[in-house]
């Protein structure tokens, strides 16, 4: 008995003493074990991914729709050989008919050839796509004169491909001196005696423009006055005029069916260098500058291949190939050195600047257009 006493004082002894020292640590309660906060974890990036970016890819096939007879056709064959690509070459008599064309939604084309008042039209139509000027570093070699041309300023859309002037070809067997005024076309004492002997151009602004040369006024007139005058003067000119032709007047000198030739001085030359009887004039009352020029349409789906092509005929050598080959001035200054002494020198091909101030560009006329159309119309329904 007295162990089983002993055992149950011990065991209430203990509890006195437990909870002495539980209250001596704050309560009765026990305190829950701290759980350590989860340690804030920081988004790590990705290390940057290096872009790849991919070379342009050059088209298998290139569509040029161009001038007749206006390139060196070496020159495509060179560039095949070179960049693998193929060259596909349609022409056109004159830059309506390419705008026309365009208009109509002809698609399919890479590279056209208009001509400089062409061009603007174009622009302000939405016609034409902006340059990568990266793609074209030959830029550099393009003349102060032509490199922020009026119709397309910073060459944006477009890049000079050749220039001239628009004067008169004659055969020299049949002249004792150059028919060096636009009289001979259109003043009828003059005019007359060649009669059927002569061709003009069969271009609206070209024509007209000789004309209203000759007439004293500006070919950029919107004057309906002297547009009518112009008409008039052309359609009594009508009756003397061989044909309308923008395609084959050179051959038709060469070949004496005329004597004379509105035309462009590329072309009047080219037959020149065939036949030495043929020459060019620019009349003593101002003629047409000219500049046609290398553009993309805004449609081409091979425009990166066309900006090579573009690079690739701004190379010193091949530039001087092409005026070598059409006789009309080239843009390109660092061509210089390779053209022909005989066409660099030539003052009918590089006029001085005494003659240059009697060139004029022709300009888009903006509203004045149909009325120059509609002339044109009845200028070639006319008779005889």
């Amino acid at each position: 008995m007295t162990r089983r006493v002993w055992n149950r004082g011990a065991v209430l002894l203990s509890l006195i003493l437990a909870l002495v020292l539980m209250a001596a640590c704050g309560g009765g309660q026990a305190q829950p074990t701290p759980v350590p906060e989860k340690p804030e974890t920081k988004a790590t990036e990705a290390p940057p991914t290096e872009v790849q970016v991919e070379e342009p890819q050059l088209a298998k096939e290139l569509h040029i729709y161009n001038w007749s007879d206006y390139i060196d056709p070496q020159i495509y064959e060179d560039f095949e050989k070179e960049y693998g690509v193929r060259i596909v070459e349609d022409t056109f008599a004159s830059n309506e008919e390419l705008l026309a064309k365009l208009q109509a939604g002809a698609t399919g084309y890479d590279i056209i050839v208009p001509s400089d008042y062409m061009v603007e039209i174009m622009i302000n139509e939405g016609l034409l796509a902006e340059l990568d000027h990266k793609n074209i570093p030959n830029l550099v070699n393009i003349d102060p004169m032509f490199a922020d041309p009026p119709y397309d300023p910073g060459m944006r859309h477009c890049v000079p491909y050749q220039w001239g002037t628009t004067g008169i070809g004659y055969n020299t067997e049949v002249f004792d001196e150059p028919p060096d005024s636009w009289a001979y076309l259109f003043d009828p004492e003059l005019a007359s005696q060649y009669a059927g002997k002569f061709t003009m151009l069969n271009d609206v602004r070209e024509t007209l423009g000789a004309a209203l040369k000759y007439l004293g006024y500006s070919l950029n007139t919107t004057n309906e006055k002297e547009l009518m005058e112009a008409r008039d003067l052309l359609i009594q000119q009508k009756q003397w005029v061989y044909a309308y032709d923008s395609e084959q007047f050179e051959d038709l000198l060469v070949a004496d069916e005329t004597v004379m030739a509105h035309g462009w001085s590329g072309d009047i030359f080219t037959a020149a260098a065939e036949d030495e009887r043929i020459w060019y004039v620019i009349p003593k009352e101002g003629a047409v500058i000219w500049a046609d020029n290398l553009c993309i349409p805004a449609s081409s789906a091979n425009k990166y291949t066309a900006e090579v092509f573009i690079n690739y005929l701004l190379e010193p050598e091949v530039g001087a190939k092409i005026t070598n080959y059409t006789w009309f001035a080239s843009p390109n200054v660092a061509a210089a050195e390779f053209i022909n002494p005989e066409i660099l020198n030539e003052p009918a091909i590089y006029p001085p600047p005494e003659v240059i101030e009697k060139l004029e560009w022709i300009k888009d006329v903006g509203e004045a257009t149909p009325l120059y159309e509609r002339i044109w119309t009845e200028i070639k329904a006319a008779g005889p």
